[in-house]
């Protein structure tokens, strides 16, 4: 599984002043730069940004959604983060060694980091979080991300135990890894909240901590302040943390917007500084005038949209019939008039940056889907095609994909398929209990390797595995890339293991993401991450 070191180094951060722009070709600031009106403002430098739906969970260890996600990067920090220049970087570590086989890392914590109640932050913390994280109680969907870890996965299924889990403190302030398998892309890892600390007196004394802005102790660059409940959210500097120097702003004015063509009209009017990816998503009548404006910038993050199948049930439990839904989408005609972001349709399910097979596995065949859905019918006894739904969770830009997608079904298959929309939590619960017959899903990579689009579908019981599906050797494919040092011979593996679940189809990719967002042209250095999400901490708004 030896990959070498270009994982860190190959990934572009997307500014808001300049990479991933369609249209933009602005300079990057410097790190640290400061602007005569910064030197000598007197007023509390502010970012007004909007979120579409209350945080679910301000828990590093439970939130599995990108609103939450952004707001968890703000108030807490892993141990490592991405700088200004799109480079990985040491955060709340300061240093870091890992063995020549990538199957133990040490890193040393900073001295100087603190809690923002002003405790400081210990090796103790990673161990209890990432225990706390792996414990079956927990229920954390992301625990599998913590299996690399010697111990990771028999401790999270109830065949191990805590103290068998290779994570430990070894004095204060270094905390040691021991991994079951070589690991190169482990520091990267690290960026991702299953394995941010967590401060242990908190949790143990208020088991909803992470419901209150008064509750919540983090180490990251911001406070949460204020959380007035599906209305708005206030973070301020944090005083405690480390690198305070390198933050900017003294205030986030964050407001819970649902529907995309408000939250854009009041960037329109100045309310907020920032519209579209990844505040919010931009209404699709607004592009074509923002790019012909030259205003439109996209950010192109690795990540997949699908439609997932419900394996466990008729009609989905028939290959075929999946295999019918999925050569019916006319992917160029959603791009063409739904996304307008000149995105790559998908014919795969792992992005092509990741290069398995760029070409992917299949096309859009609307008379072979037409065969499939009569054969797949006819194995189920099906003599009528029965009613089905697809759901998806709700603005207007899902909902123009899903009447899309209605639409091409009907004329290729001459299926009537039913849509149901669901508030956010809603959708999510739905997906999570595989109570629908399709539902939309989209993707991000949680960091850049194939594996992270292929290991969700390993076990059915997978935090993310919505279709429920499993298949023998898909499973034992993705156990021996675990344990493959050649670089070439696990691409190979990797490859093998995509190629089942294309011909499977528990989800039929649509496209690969570009996200289209404006912004105003006072702010600056702010982050979109390589892989997707905000990132305040070097963020300013200059006059």
């Amino acid at each position: 599984m030896k990959k070498g070191l270009a994982i860190a180094t190959c990934l572009t951060l997307l500014f808001g002043v300049l990479a991933g722009c369609s249209n933009s070709s602005a300079p990057a600031e410097p790190t640290g730069s400061t602007t005569p009106a910064e030197a000598t403002k007197t007023e509390p430098m502010v970012l007004k940004w909007s979120i579409n739906n209350e945080p679910p969970s301000m828990d590093p260890g439970i939130a599995v959604d990108a609103d939450s996600f952004d707001m968890i990067y703000a108030a807490f920090e892993g141990l490592t983060s991405y700088d200004l220049n799109g480079q990985l970087v040491n955060a709340t570590a300061e240093s870091f060694t890992n063995s020549p086989d990538y199957m133990n890392y040490t890193f040393k914590i900073r001295k100087d980091a603190k809690w923002s109640n002003g405790d400081p932050v210990t090796a103790h913390d990673f161990v209890y979080a990432i225990k706390r994280n792996l414990d079956p109680k927990t229920a954390s969907e992301y625990a599998y991300q913590l299996y690399y870890i010697k111990g990771g996965e028999e401790y999270n299924t109830g065949k191990g135990k805590a103290e068998d889990v290779g994570v430990k403190a070894v004095d204060d302030y270094t905390v040691e890894f021991n991994l079951k398998s070589p690991t190169p892309f482990f520091r990267e890892l690290t960026f991702f909240p299953t394995l941010f600390p967590l401060h242990q007196k908190t949790l143990e004394g208020n088991s909803k901590w992470a419901n209150e802005a008064k509750t919540i102790v983090g180490n990251g660059p911001f406070i949460m302040d204020t959380w007035e409940h599906k209305s708005r959210i206030v973070f301020t500097k944090n005083p405690n943390y480390w690198d305070r120097d390198n933050v900017k702003l003294d205030r986030i004015e964050i407001a819970m917007i649902e529907d995309n063509n408000t939250a854009f009209s009041m960037f329109e009017n100045g309310d907020i500084d920032w519209g579209g990816y990844p505040a919010s998503t931009l209404p699709t009548d607004a592009i074509p005038t923002l790019k012909d404006e030259g205003k439109l910038m996209v950010a192109d993050n690795p990540g997949t949209q699908s439609v997932v199948f419900n394996t466990t049930k008729p009609p989905f439990n028939n290959k075929k019939i999946r295999q019918a839904f999925a050569y019916a989408i006319n992917r160029q005609e959603i791009i063409d008039n739904i996304l307008q972001t000149g995105v790559p349709a998908a014919y795969g399910w792992v992005p092509t940056s990741m290069g398995l097979k760029p070409d992917g596995y299949f096309k859009e065949d609307p008379a072979k889907a037409k065969a499939l859905l009569e054969e797949g019918m006819k194995e189920l006894g099906l003599s009528t095609f029965p009613s089905v739904t697809y759901t998806f969770d709700s603005n207007n830009t899902n909902k123009k994909l899903a009447e899309a997608l209605q639409d091409q079904w009907k004329k290729a298959l001459g299926v009537d398929v039913k849509l149901y929309t669901a508030e956010l939590k809603v959708y999510r619960d739905m997906r999570s209990q595989a109570n629908f017959d399709m539902i939309r899903f989209q993707w991000g990579a949680d960091f850049n390797d194939p594996i992270n689009f292929l290991e969700m579908f390993r076990d059915k019981t997978g935090g993310n595995n919505h279709p429920d599906w499993e298949n023998a050797k898909f499973k034992e494919l993705i156990d021996k890339s675990y344990n493959e040092p050649n670089l070439d011979a696990r691409k190979k593996i990797l490859l093998e293991a995509e190629t089942i679940l294309m011909e499977e189809m528990p989800l039929a990719p649509i496209n690969f993401r570009g996200s289209p967002y404006v912004k105003n042209d006072k702010v600056k250095d702010f982050i979109i991450f390589p892989l997707g999400g905000a990132y305040f901490k070097y963020t300013s708004v200059n006059p």
